[in-house]
């Protein structure tokens, strides 16, 4: 009724001409977040980290160049320290640097704030540190330190981590590491090449169509063959097997088999069944090879999605207990 009361009041005495209705429209309001970018082309960005384990003690950092180059840098440190001491350690290494413009990002929130200016120093220890770095930070046109959260800094914290677990002997030399780039599935020829690059198959097919046995064939071998022989059917130059309901099955190279075991398994309506499935469907697809089921089961374990959405085991980890109490029939 109030409400009503105040409506009643504004609909008898209208505004002036002059009034602008208020807008509730907020500007940019499809905008998450703002991120302040330096609009310089000259400024290098170093990421830095430092790891201390059971191993022994690492430190690593890159460098980023304006145009997007990665200068990584690892090193060992066979003296004790504490980790923001090879946090300090790991900020010092590369920033040496012939730059001018520089900005220092590190997950340690100690080690930023600290070299910020923004906290004390309380351990004796760090306190030649900071004024290093304070030192090397005059020698730039700009610099400028920011946290950055873990998981933005996972790079580096791999560099340092792999430093400190591995060992470097004087005599033992160890390259650089090389990331190589594959772009097909490493389950994608899981059929082993044949020797001399020719098929599983060459001497059946050769018997079929020159009636020709292998030159090194014996009496057995050469049985064999006409044995295996009479299950087959050359038609041109496509090798076909027969079964017991009259209909033939090609057969497949390696290299042929392993495309067919992706396309059934995985290709545009691949479902990830598993390896009795999968041989079936080759099958009904009219392909066929000696070691097919075997092959089917080895690609199977290979594939990650169906690992992932295999049938899951939902027994329950402990014996299930009635809920309701058992009926009590009263004489």
């Amino acid at each position: 009724m109030k409400a009503q009361a105040l409506a009643d009041h504004l609909a008898k005495n209208p505004v002036n001409d002059e009034y602008q209705p208020l807008s509730t429209y907020f500007p940019d309001e499809e905008v998450n977040s703002v991120e302040v970018t330096s609009e310089d082309t000259n400024v290098w960005k170093m990421f830095f980290n430092g790891a201390v384990n059971a191993k022994g003690v690492g430190i690593g950092s890159i460098l980023i160049s304006p145009t997007g180059q990665h200068y990584p840098a690892t090193a060992r440190l066979r003296f004790f320290c504490t980790n923001n001491i090879a946090e300090y350690e790991a900020c010092i290494m590369e920033i040496n640097q012939d730059v001018e413009e520089l900005i220092i990002m590190g997950d340690s929130d100690l080690i930023i704030r600290q070299a910020q200016g923004e906290w004390e120093i309380r351990d004796v220890k760090l306190i030649p540190y900071r004024q290093h770095v304070e030192d090397l930070s005059k020698r730039f046109k700009s610099v400028e330190f920011r946290f950055i959260p873990r998981f933005h800094n996972e790079l580096v914290d791999a560099l340092a981590t792999l430093s400190s677990m591995l060992s470097y002997p004087c005599n033992l030399h160890i390259d650089s590491l090389e990331i190589q780039i594959r772009e097909r599935h490493g389950y994608y020829n899981v059929v082993e090449v044949e020797p001399n690059v020719k098929p599983w198959y060459h001497d059946i097919k050769r018997f079929l169509k020159i009636k020709e046995y292998p030159e090194q064939a014996n009496g057995d071998q050469k049985r064999t063959i006409r044995r295996l022989a009479s299950v087959f059917f050359l038609s041109g130059e496509v090798l076909y097997k027969r079964t017991p309901d009259l209909n033939l099955l090609r057969y497949v190279d390696a290299q042929e088999a392993g495309r067919i075991m992706h396309e059934v398994h995985a290709g545009v309506c691949g479902p990830h069944m598993n390896g009795y499935v999968l041989a079936k469907k080759i099958l009904q697809a009219g392909y066929y090879w000696m070691t097919m089921e075997k092959d089917c089961f080895r690609f199977v374990r290979k594939c990650h999605q169906f690992q992932v959405h295999d049938d899951l085991i939902h027994a329950p980890p402990i014996e299930l207990h009635p809920m309701s109490a058992p009926w009590s029939f009263i004489a």
